[in-house]
């Protein structure tokens, strides 16, 4: 049973690496805000974009093939509206948030981290309703 969960997952995490070399890096992809190139797009690194949709999964009731699917749709989507380091900040921030005192303002209060934390917030509803079949 260990094994074949652990083959569907190595599947799974191979099937989405292979589909991340696919993509074309000249192509723009166009964001309401500023237009991002498909190179900023393709920031976030292999591994982190599989930690992603591994996740996504989990909380999306276990692997299938369409929440595999929608997962990895909602991540590129995500990309497309933030590059990695805005992402990797506001997903700090949103961590840290829930810190009481003094040391949680400092994740909570600044401009930037309510900033990144909204971005982030309306990329992963606008992707969870583009990505995900009701």
């Amino acid at each position: 049973m260990k094994n074949t969960l652990k083959n569907v997952l190595l599947t799974s995490a191979i099937s989405l690496i292979m589909a991340g070399c696919a993509s074309n890096p000249e192509q723009i992809v166009e964001n309401s805000a500023a237009p991002i190139s498909a190179a900023s797009t393709n920031d976030y690194p292999t591994r982190d974009r599989v930690e992603f949709v591994l996740n996504c999964v989990a909380q999306h009731g276990g692997l299938n093939y369409i929440n595999q699917y929608a997962c990895g749709c909602k991540i590129d989507k995500i990309a497309e509206k933030l590059n990695f380091n805005d992402f990797e900040s506001a997903k700090t921030f949103s961590y840290l948030k829930s810190m009481a005192g003094e040391n949680g303002a400092m994740a909570r209060d600044p401009k930037q981290s309510k900033d990144l934390r909204k971005q982030l917030k309306e990329a992963e509803e606008a992707a969870e309703k583009s990505c995900f079949v009701k």
